[in-house]
């Protein structure tokens, strides 16, 4: 994903973009680009959030798993195998 990237040095400051291998200036694009951009990124947090969101649930559902075939094995006396 194209992330913005301040120039350093004694040029003007010019903040760029990559997308696709090529740099954009990011004052020269139009409002609707900036706009395009801005929803990718919050789009991309969002992603971001979920898949941590999904990974904390995963290993909720993998403690949860292991509990239960405990507290079945000290009733049953057998293992049971869940799917995760």
């Amino acid at each position: 994903m194209a992330k913005p990237k301040p120039t350093t040095g004694t040029e003007t400051k010019m903040t760029t973009i990559t997308i696709d291998d090529k740099e954009y200036d990011l004052d020269t694009l139009s409002e609707e680009a900036k706009a395009q951009l801005v929803s990718i990124q919050f789009v991309d947090q969002e992603l971001q959030r979920v898949n941590a969101q999904a990974a904390v649930l995963q290993t909720a559902r993998v403690a949860y798993s292991k509990a239960l075939n405990d507290a079945l094995n000290d009733a049953l006396g057998a293992d049971l195998v869940f799917n995760s």
